[in-house]
């Protein structure tokens, strides 16, 4: 357990962190860069304006809850994702410049099966925002999933911060499909509880790693 959590609201990559080093890296150089160091994590998360956030140790209720994991050591992440049975996705988007088409990759993990989760689009305002039109549709794409399947709590592990903005509304939404993410997201809170967890991108995260395969193959990138 981390004796301290960063939580930074604006930076680089709002989110809270584990260690000073991190949080650093997303605040030095940032004009504007608000931040501040907490014993707990529901401090970090009322700093970080995250509504009726619980630990992760806490009975789960049909809320949000929101840690970030930026941990060198993916082995460990892996394992500790493995050590629980609750339901959990990987989630990640991707963009074919050669013909405008977004997409999403990833899988859900529920009572012992493995649904893949892959899907593609070139509508032109959607196709602005590249890759993370393919980001938010993941997500939405496993909560669908979760529901379809009548699970009460879902965990969404992904690596791009507006997975987790949008959804809680800590981002502006400007974009047709982030507002449209945003309702959705805010249209099933009572029917689940989502849990998200940020990892870092491209570090050796086989979850990670295989949903960013899956949303490659989904927009014609083998």
């Amino acid at each position: 357990m981390a004796n301290k959590f960063y939580a930074v609201k604006i930076g680089k990559t709002p989110g809270i962190y584990y260690n000073w080093d991190d949080c650093k890296a997303n605040v030095n150089g940032y004009p504007g860069a608000i931040y501040k160091s907490f014993k707990t994590i529901q401090e970090a998360n009322e700093f970080m304006g995250y509504q009726n956030d619980i630990s992760l140790n806490a009975e789960t209720t049909k809320t949000n809850k929101s840690v970030t994991i930026e941990n060198d050591n993916v082995l460990e992440v892996d394992r500790n994702i493995l050590k629980d049975e609750s339901p959990f996705a990987f989630v990640d988007g991707s963009f074919n410049v050669t013909n405008n088409v977004y997409g999403y990759g990833g899988f859900l993990i529920a009572n012992g099966e493995k649904y893949i989760l892959m899907g593609s689009g070139d509508e032109p305002e959607m196709a602005s925002m590249r890759n993370v039109a393919g980001e938010v549709l993941g997500s939405q794409a496993a909560i669908k999933k979760a529901l379809e399947l009548g699970l009460s709590e879902l965990t969404i592990y992904y690596d791009y911060a507006g997975i987790e903005m949008w959804a809680l509304g800590n981002w502006k939404r400007n974009k047709k499909g982030t507002i449209a993410y945003y309702d959705y997201v805010n249209s099933i809170r009572h029917k689940i509880s989502l849990n998200f967890v940020k990892v870092k991108g491209h570090s050796g995260i086989d979850g990670n790693e295989e949903a960013d395969r899956l949303a490659k193959k989904a927009v014609g990138i083998e």
